[in-house]
């Protein structure tokens, strides 16, 4: 039995385009398997690779980001909080209890984000202290927010 009856809206907004098929082919086998659970969007800002500065490429890229952010915000960021499947699976679920009915999953460029990104934040976390490539990241969050939508379900995904 599904936890909600109006789905929850979904939001992966990070910076930088798939370029790999490979990769592209993770992210679309996981969104076909959300569809079920929820409503997903993939939102993609520019990388700012023509900015002045590296501290003016974040702050760009930071502000790019929080414009298509919607609903309440999950920055991942490796200083965050570590979290489980089954923490991520409890804060989805009490996320879309939420009067925002909305969540963006927010994957910042390869420098970060700035401070106004992460005090805008509404959670902030963290899926280990390794250093991940952005494009395998956004796979490794698909499946990870598939995990938690089948904990959620009691569904047998998650062993």
């Amino acid at each position: 039995m599904l936890y909600n009856i109006a789905m929850i809206k979904i939001n992966i907004v990070a910076v930088g385009s798939i370029k790999e098929k490979f990769f592209t082919d993770a992210i679309n086998e996981y969104s076909k398997r959300l569809q079920r659970f929820c409503n997903l969007k993939i939102i993609e800002v520019d990388e700012q690779s023509n900015a002045s500065s590296l501290q003016k490429k974040i702050e760009i890229e930071s502000q790019n980001l929080l414009k298509k952010a919607k609903g309440s915000i999950v920055l991942l960021d490796r200083e965050g909080e570590s979290i489980s499947s089954e923490g991520l699976a409890q804060l989805i679920s009490s996320l879309s209890l939420d009067s925002k009915g909305e969540i963006s999953f927010v994957i910042g460029g390869s420098n970060g984000v700035d401070e106004t990104l992460k005090k805008r934040a509404d959670k902030v976390l963290s899926f280990g202290k390794i250093t991940f490539p952005h494009q395998l990241f956004r796979v490794v969050l698909l499946e990870q927010i598939y995990r938690a939508e089948t904990i959620i379900g009691n569904l047998p995904y998650h062993k």
